[in-house]
């Protein structure tokens, strides 16, 4: 009991908790090296604060990482063709990385987080759409090839579901299909502002609340349980507004522009903020990624740029490897 209890945390346990629950217990009651470990934990509570930081050992050492510190992956895109590049943010040093390349070079891709590990699906190679799927091991900084899906897919929508990896819509090089959020049309050239979504347990799309306004690639991103939909276009009309979808009430609300306008950039959503990366102003693809507030519902550009500007590039978010 003294050799398992030399590992457990009792002076972070609530002080309440160590009086009224571990004395009483007779297996700590009966166990002399026990009853010190619970002496340790009494004093650690009454020490004031300063003093009680000099108490060092595996017992007050609070778990570490309480959430591993996370990095943003930036995969391949249009620079102005496709890239093989992946780019990596560290939050915490506000830097910039190259990390491991694609197998091969790829835009429009749809990018997952999913079992610790991140999934390229189909997109663009340059002349083709492919229906290839590349893993992504940040331990090893290393891409792996897995099974092909069994259609070609680029722009299309990716997502995890159930931990199950759907790959929606997207374009083949003959037919279109629409986007669940806007989307292009292509059999009557229309942006859309119609929404659908997809329900797993009957298998059936229903078309919920339009948005405001048309969207062809918006970059969309889900931020505390609301489904926000940025930029994007109509025709030659590159937005900087931004929307947000509430599925409680089915209704959709505008909040703060972006500082630029973009269309086809990545998002994603990090410790209650929603980033978007990259995207085309209509003349140029951009290197700077700006972050969305919603408490103070508002843009903040990140100071440091990517190192390439790059539209239809993928994004996710995985744990730094320490």
């Amino acid at each position: 009991m003294a050799k398992l209890m030399e590992h457990v945390r009792l002076p972070l346990l609530p002080r309440d908790y160590l009086v009224q629950t571990v004395e009483e217990e007779a297996l700590i009651k009966n166990n002399n090296t026990c009853k010190d470990f619970l002496i340790e934990a009494m004093k650690y509570h009454l020490l004031p604060l300063d003093q009680r930081l000099l108490i060092k050992n595996p017992r007050t050492k609070p778990r570490t990482p309480v959430s591993l510190p996370k990095v943003m992956i930036v995969v391949g895109g249009q620079a102005p063709k496709a890239i093989r590049s992946v780019e990596c943010y560290d939050f915490e040093e506000d830097r910039w990385d190259q990390i491991a390349e694609l197998p091969s070079r790829r835009c429009r891709a749809g990018v997952v987080f999913m079992a610790g590990h991140v999934y390229t699906v189909g997109g663009f190679n340059g002349s083709l759409r492919v229906r290839t799927v590349d893993v992504y091991d940040g331990v090893k900084d290393q891409w792996t090839s897995i099974a092909s899906m069994q259609e070609r897919r680029s722009t299309l929508g990716a997502a995890v579901l159930n931990d199950l990896l759907y790959a929606v819509g997207g374009f083949d090089g003959s037919t279109g299909k629409l986007y669940a959020v806007g989307g292009y049309d292509g059999a009557s050239r229309q942006c859309l502002s119609t929404v659908e979504q997809y329900n797993p347990a009957t298998n059936e799309w229903i078309y919920v609340a339009d948005m405001s306004t048309r969207r062809s690639g918006a970059g969309v991103g889900v931020l505390s349980g609301q489904l926000y939909a940025t930029g994007g276009h109509d025709g030659p009309l590159v937005r900087k507004s931004v929307e947000v979808y509430d599925p409680g009430t089915n209704t959709w609300k505008q909040v703060a522009d972006m500082n630029m306008c973009r269309r086809n950039a990545g998002v994603c959503a990090v410790n209650g903020l929603l980033y978007v990366v990259g995207g085309d102003d209509g003349s140029c693809n951009l290197a700077s990624v700006e972050y969305y507030n919603p408490v103070t519902d508002k843009w903040t550009l990140l100071p440091t740029n990517m190192s390439t500007g790059r539209s239809y590039a993928g994004v996710a978010v995985i744990h730094k490897s320490l």
